[in-house]
């Protein structure tokens, strides 16, 4: 199979998801634009030498529908030559186009391809497309269907993460993420937003609240306990996981994921298109895959999805230098950490989701490159990223310098 290499990455800041969010007056499709033309310029790309363009979109309706990496790529004044796609698989759509732009690559079917993802979520609100896992009882009842919410209470109860963890969890976040903007670790990748008259929009994650600490988030209430008691999804967890008598309910805003808009790509190809650009990789992408997984806890999938990639790929953990985990919700990365024992000083080093927000289709590209762009600062080698997924699934990438 043909070697698959990453070439370069950008994505945009991530901006408040709400009507006041600083992004909210650029559609998804302008969102996505930015990102395809700093890859461009930035590389000296002939777009007409572009074989494909995955995105991944969560919600692709309204301003984010009609295959918006085609229309993005009409916006950015690429070649029509190139070609554009998008997929979803939730919250690991961003890093899926990746993989997929990767798969096609390795089988020498295309040499340069631009893969990445876009959510505008204060345009575009999360959920909706709809979809029978939401509406149709003949699939939400075999699904244990519940909001993603009780799932992770469900997780930190049947694990044993208090509220004290996930808030403590939280707080490292937000002073990981203000300690790597304060020293400039994002400035190689994140590219400001401009607008018609070339002013700056948004240069900076919009969402991070450096301040917060443990006080702080002692005052807020429990986000999903009216859902899991009132709802009745409480009794949904409890029949698929009877060892757990009652759920215990530590999540919140402050420790779950930002609802935000922003948009990521990544310039991924073979060392023959990577020639023909007349730029050197930066890092070679080693193995990926997927899997599903318990779907009432819905949100394990990352420790099941690593076991199996590491597996396939004949590697151990101690192969893997720094991992990036997607923070959905603190119990996810709190278990994913128990699960492998592996020290908070090698995991989402430069904060997460908690701190600078989840723009659903982007957040796995982005996680990708931030990851990359670490290792390079430490001068470290290899890589694993991680997502947990709706519906109970997981997909990991790992990665190497070159």
């Amino acid at each position: 199979m043909t070697e698959v290499f990453i070439y370069d990455h950008v994505r945009t800041p991530r901006g408040r998801g709400k009507k006041d969010g600083s992004l909210h007056e650029v559609p998804s499709v302008r969102l996505a634009a930015k990102t395809l033309e700093a890859i461009r310029d930035r590389n000296g790309l002939d777009t007409s030498t572009v074989d494909d363009i995955i995105m991944g979109c969560v919600d692709p309706v309204m301003d984010a529908g009609a295959v918006i990496p085609k229309a993005a790529a009409f916006e950015a004044g690429y070649s029509f030559a190139a070609p554009g796609m998008q997929i979803s698989r939730f919250c690991a759509s961003g890093l899926d186009a990746v993989n997929f732009a990767a798969g096609k690559v390795a089988a020498g079917s295309d040499d340069i391809v631009i893969a990445g993802g876009v959510e505008s979520m204060s345009r575009v609100g999360m959920g909706m497309s709809g979809g029978a896992w939401y509406m149709d009882p003949s699939v939400n009842f075999p699904a244990y269907f519940m909001p993603q919410g009780v799932s992770a209470d469900l997780i930190a109860t049947k694990y044993g993460f208090t509220r004290d963890d996930v808030d403590a969890y939280a707080v490292e976040s937000q002073k990981r993420a203000a300690n790597a903007w304060e020293k400039g670790y994002f400035n190689k990748s994140v590219i400001p937003v401009k607008d018609q008259n070339g002013l700056v929009i948004l240069d900076r994650d919009e969402h991070m609240r450096p301040s917060t600490d443990m006080q702080s988030l002692a005052s807020l209430n429990p986000s999903f306990q009216m859902p899991g008691e009132m709802g009745g999804f409480e009794a949904v967890g409890i029949q698929a996981h009877p060892e757990v008598e009652k759920i215990n309910y530590v999540h919140h805003a402050g420790n779950s994921s930002g609802i935000v808009d922003g948009a990521a790509a990544v310039l991924i190809g073979s060392k023959a298109g990577g020639e023909a650009m007349g730029v050197k990789p930066r890092a070679k992408i080693r193995h990926f895959t997927s899997i599903g997984s318990d779907p009432a806890l819905m949100l394990t999938g990352p420790v099941d999805v690593t076991e199996k990639l590491l597996k396939r790929s004949g590697m151990k953990l101690s192969d893997i230098d720094l991992f990036e985990l997607n923070e959905a919700f603190a119990a996810v990365v709190l278990r994913y950490m128990q699960a492998f024992d592996i020290p908070h000083d090698k995991i989402n080093v430069n904060g997460g989701a908690i701190a600078m927000g989840h723009p659903l289709g982007a957040t796995g590209a982005m996680i990708l490159g931030t990851v990359l762009d670490e290792l390079e600062r430490r001068d470290l080698n290899t890589a694993l990223v991680t997502l947990c997924i709706g519906a109970g699934m997981g997909t990991a990438t790992i990665i190497e310098r070159v």
